[in-house]
């Protein structure tokens, strides 16, 4: 050995427990890496399956909700009358409130009060009541596995009232608005 390579017990032992040291760091780093991103497919598919996240667009719904916030859906859902829901229609989603479910009977008078199997709706979510665009012949009653959705705002809401929309089939739902995220200081669970 040449003089210059002559290394003393202690300083091989110190350079073995850096090595040991630098692999460590490496084997956390990559151990957090597989979980991080473990957990973030895992929350992308919660996302996807179960909580679909969707933006609000246009003004059909207020003043429950308005352009640019942010909701949750959760899929698989029994709905009620006077539930949230989110569907999709002409390859967009649409979010309306439930009025009937299939079976019942819809009437809706000039003044926009609505009547489901004989009773009036109590409406306290709609700000003014209004016939709106509207093309069907009433009483109106709901085909099988479908549902009959308007807007909030109803004067400028396009929903089942037309033909154009008509009832939206189960299997087009994609989930009941359960929760409202953003802006953060309007985060509210929906009912």
């Amino acid at each position: 050995m040449k003089t210059g390579e002559n290394l003393s017990i202690d300083q091989l032992e110190a350079e073995l427990k850096r090595e040991q040291h630098k692999k460590m760091i490496i084997l956390v780093i990559k151990s957090s890496l597989y979980i991080l991103s473990s957990v973030a497919a895992v929350v992308v598919l919660i996302a996807i399956l179960l909580f679909p996240v969707l933006k609000i667009h246009g003004n059909s719904m207020t003043p429950t909700f308005y352009e640019g916030q942010i909701v949750i859906a959760r899929r698989g859902s029994d709905l009620n009358t006077g539930d949230i829901v989110a569907f999709n229609y002409n390859n967009q989603v649409l979010i309306k409130r439930v009025i009937a479910k299939a079976g019942d009977w819809v009437d809706i008078r000039e003044d926009g009060t609505v009547i489901v199997n004989g009773i009036v709706l109590d409406e306290s979510y709609v700000s003014e009541k209004s016939f709106g665009i509207n093309d069907l012949t009433y009483p109106y009653q709901i085909p099988d596995k479908a549902i009959f959705v308007m807007g909030d705002h109803r004067m400028t809401s396009i929903d089942s009232r037309s033909r154009d929309v008509g009832c939206i089939s189960i299997d087009s739902i994609v989930g009941k608005i359960v929760l409202r995220i953003w802006p953060l200081n309007e985060i509210k669970l929906i009912n």
